[in-house]
Parts: structure tokens; C-alpha cells; sequence
């Protein structure tokens, strides 16, 4: 029998029935969860800056119909008392490689979202020859610090917010490039979001202000792909396409009114263009 849409919806938005194997893992002085679900070619997910691999998940499952996929969480969204915290993204860079030799994985395809893509081509140009494919979403070569990203660090560094409350979860609207759609996903996203402690967020923002791999990317010889949304208003359609631009070989793919969460609102789409670049050709939807 099939499933109605808005019941499919909220049971792809939900945790417990995810089915993902999970473990911990120790990497020196960190210790990071691993999911993984799904057999074949591996793609291991970056998680952006808040949210951890549960906000992955819906895309997950789609992507774990014909891969091995790898979902984890940066070694302060486990525990954050516990270990070195990371300093910059060279640190979060630095774990992710270590992940990928801990898991025996040769050459993956890397996938990182927004925080976790600036992760993902951090680890990219610094050890190009240990990764097959990237895949980057929402980021770009240089952080550029705008007064809504200043006021955001201040704000989380200094004051406690409430995690349910509806002026402060407007701010979420920014990642759909307007005001969503009543459903699942603008909820998921804030409920997730917010599993996040806010000291952890303001941390990684302060990480993204000295981000700069723009002397960096000829380095890059594995074929990448960007993914951006042109409703997108925290790393626009433009900035993302100087990315690929940058990067030789590189093909920006535009995901048609999708804001900065296209992965979640848009994942059929983004599954679809993945699906293509693993199985060796250039993603199109035409």
C-alpha cells in the first residue's frame, strides 16, 4: 500500500526509524559517532554547522539505494566537554581524514554541506590524492563575514536562547531563502538545528572568518561538483559559481529554487545529480 506524501514526509524527517549501523570511533584525542546505511560505492556526508548528521539523514537514505553512505558527527557535536575541541576547520579537516583511514576507505567520494563544505575542501586540497569525488553545497574558496553572520556569533556567544522559540526560528527561514512551506522539513531543520549547543555554533563561525583556500584550489584533480541553490541567500548562486570556476574541470549545477538547505527540500533533485557524477558522468536534469 502505498504511502500517502505527507506521511511519507514526516517519516523520512524522523530519527527513530532511521536504520543506520551506528559506532564510536577515537581518532587521537576526539571521538566522533559514525552512522553508516547502505551497500556499494562509499560517499561519506560532511554535516554543516549545526544539526550533525540527523539533519543528513533524510538525504541519506536516498543516496544508501546504491551506496555505502557514511554519515558522522564533528568530535564536539558527540560530547562537547569532552577532548581537544577543534580551533579551526583544519581540525575538523584533519578528523575526517582520519575517519576515512580508520574505515579503510580508498579515494570516497566526499559530500559537505555549507560548515561541512569548507571541512570537506579543506581536506580536499590538503590531501587531494585521497579523494575520488567532491561534492560541495553552500560553500565557497573564502569566507566573506557579512553583518548577519557578526550579529549571529555575537548573539549565540553571549546570550541563551530558547530552542522553541518562534522569533528566534524565523532566523531559520534564511536557509530556505524564504519563507517555507507549511510541513516536516521546516520543523525537522529547527529541531535539529538546535540539538546543537549554541557555544558549539558560535565557535564554528568563528572558525569560518580566517576559512581561506582560495591559493589552494589548484591542487584539486578529482572531479568536483557544486550544487547550489539559486534561492540560496547565505552563500549565493554567484559566489558558489566563483568556486567552480576556480576548480579545474569543476561543473556548477544550479538546483532550481532551492535555498541553502536544498539537500533537504530539494533531496530527490540532489540524489539525482550524485547519482549520475558516481556512476561517471556529469549530472543533468534536462
Amino acid at each position: 500500500m502505498r504511502i500517502a506524501a505527507r506521511r511519507r514526509a514526516d517519516w523520512l524527517m524522523s530519527d527513530y526509524v532511521f536504520d543506520g549501523r551506528r559506532r564510536q570511533i577515537r581518532l587521537n584525542d576526539a571521538r566522533l559517532e559514525v552512522v553508516e546505511i547502505g551497500k556499494g560505492e562509499p560517499i561519506v556526508l560532511v554535516p554543516g554547522l549545526a544539526g550533525g548528521w540527523k539533519l543528513l539523514a533524510p538525504l541519506a537514505r536516498k543516496l544508501a539505494k546504491r551506496n555505502r553512505v557514511i554519515l558522522y558527527g564533528f568530535r564536539d557535536e558527540f560530547d562537547p566537554l569532552s577532548g581537544r575541541p577543534a580551533r579551526e576547520v583544519a581540525d575538523h579537516a584533519r578528523d575526517l581524514s582520519g575517519l576515512i583511514g580508520e574505515l579503510g576507505l580508498e579515494r570516497p567520494t566526499v559530500f559537505g554541506v555549507s560548515f561541512g563544505g569548507t571541512v570537506a575542501l579543506e581536506f580536499a586540497v590538503d590531501e587531494p590524492h585521497r579523494i575520488g569525488r567532491l561534492i560541495l553545497s553552500g560553500v565557497e574558496a573564502r569566507f566573506r563575514s557579512n553583518l548577519a553572520s557578526t550579529i549571529a556569533r555575537r548573539v549565540l556567544e553571549r546570550f541563551p536562547l530558547p530552542g522553541d522559540n518562534p522569533f528566534v526560528n524565523q532566523f531559520f527561514n534564511l536557509f530556505h531563502g524564504g519563507k517555507p512551506q507549511p510541513g516536516p522539513i521546516p520543523r525537522f531543520i529547527i529541531e535539529r538545528c538546535w540539538e546543537t549547543d549554541q557555544g558549539v555554533m558560535a565557535r564554528r563561525l568563528a572558525m569560518l572568518e580566517s576559512f581561506d583556500v582560495s591559493d589552494r584550489l589548484w591542487r584539486l584533480d578529482a572531479p568536483t561538483l557544486i550544487l547550489a541553490g539559486t534561492k540560496d541567500v547565505v552563500v549565493p548562486l554567484a559566489r558558489q559559481k566563483v568556486l567552480a570556476d576556480s576548480i579545474a574541470g569543476a561543473r556548477l549545477e544550479s538546483i532550481e529554487n532551492a535555498g541553502h538547505v536544498g539537500f533537504l527540500t530539494h533531496s530527490p533533485e540532489v540524489a539525482q545529480h550524485v547519482d549520475r557524477l558516481c556512476r561517471g558522468g556529469w549530472p543533468s536534469l534536462a
